[in-house]
């Protein structure tokens, strides 16, 4: 990315960070926010569309399984873009209520996380879930 005049690289657009409802409605927009900014980052399209697909499965996941028996909760999407590197942490403060038996037609969204990804974490503590997605820029796994 340039600047308009200068021909000079542009910097990056500040850190993404957003806190919604953790229900389905908010997360459409939120996607669309978080491709708006990863695409302000001049990273390669396929790379920005990970980054979009892995952070709004997460997303998902938090609106499905974070809060039980109707409790409404939040989430928490911080992204980053520093040294060559993109992280994108999803955070919930929920007790993780168990899935559904779906007679096995689901429950792949930490398998496409782990796909999309150059790494992930998942860490699930008393207080909540955190998912943390990380690609470099050049795209060195």
């Amino acid at each position: 990315m340039t600047g308009p005049t200068t021909g000079e690289r542009a910097a990056p657009p500040p850190e993404f960070r957003r806190r919604v409802t953790a229900t389905a409605e908010p997360l459409i927009e939120l996607r669309r926010a978080l491709a708006r900014w990863a695409s302000a980052l001049g990273i390669a399209v396929e790379l920005q569309e990970d980054v979009v697909m892995a952070g709004y499965e997460a997303m998902a996941n938090t609106a499905e399984h974070a809060y039980r028996d109707g409790q409404a909760g939040v989430l928490d999407v911080v992204a980053t873009m520093r040294n060559g590197r993109i992280t994108v942490v999803v955070t919930d403060h929920g007790t993780w209520k168990p899935p559904e038996d779906t007679h096995g037609l689901r429950g792949r969204g930490l398998l496409l996380i782990r796909g999309l990804a150059h790494e992930s974490e998942y860490a699930q503590r008393p207080d909540g879930t955190t998912v943390t997605m990380r690609w470099n820029t050049a795209g060195d796994r």
